[in-house]
């Protein structure tokens, strides 16, 4: 009877090794997936504070009658393509996440359009409230290069522990994928030109 009793009691073992295994798994994924939605939600609170900027810059600007209309128009509508494009936590693949970017890219380049037509004009850049507007626009795009990486770190972190063995058996069972990164823009590894 003592015979018996030894295989079953291995049997026991590995299958209790096996479901506290499975279990601590899942528990990390969903633990980390929450760091990467926690994380991702401030990104996207870092580009809404952006996006509430620009109409107070854009209304600035505006209060000097000879400035380039087209350049205030392709700022606004370059903020209202990044808005509306929004992404769920859950959705983090690299497409979307490259999607959203190409917005954010084409907005932030109507801003360095908007502030670069700015110089040619003295008077609204000694204006206190353009000042104040840049500055805060300034620290917003510092916020967001923190958040992203911040993000990133978390993705890699959940991405590593997803195709380390076995978990990435049990992510398989569970249904986990591997989630995208904010990458840099194309062209962003070429200094820009500086001419006076």
């Amino acid at each position: 009877m003592k015979k018996a009793l030894i295989p079953i009691i291995v049997i026991a073992l590995i299958g209790l090794f096996v479901y506290t295994k499975a279990v601590g798994v899942y528990n990390t994924f969903v633990q980390t997936e929450e760091t990467i939605n926690g994380e991702w939600a401030e990104v996207e609170t870092q580009y809404q504070r952006r996006a509430d900027l620009i109409p107070n810059l854009v209304n600035t600007v505006k209060g000097y009658a000879d400035f380039e209309q087209q350049t205030l128009t392709g700022v606004i509508e370059a903020r209202a393509k990044a808005t509306s494009i929004t992404l769920q936590a859950d959705d983090l693949t690299p497409e979307n996440i490259a999607k959203f970017q190409e917005a954010q890219d084409q907005l932030s380049g109507s801003l360095s359009r908007l502030l670069v037509a700015v110089e040619r004009y003295p008077d609204l850049k000694a204006n206190q409230n353009f000042l104040e507007l840049q500055a805060q626009l300034e620290g917003t795009e510092n916020r967001i290069a923190v958040a992203r990486r911040n993000f990133n770190q978390s993705v890699q972190s959940y991405n590593s522990n997803l195709r380390t063995f076995p978990n990435n058996l049990f992510a398989g069972w569970y249904g986990f994928e591997r989630k995208g990164y904010f990458e840099a823009a194309a062209g962003s590894e070429n200094a820009p030109t500086v001419q006076f």
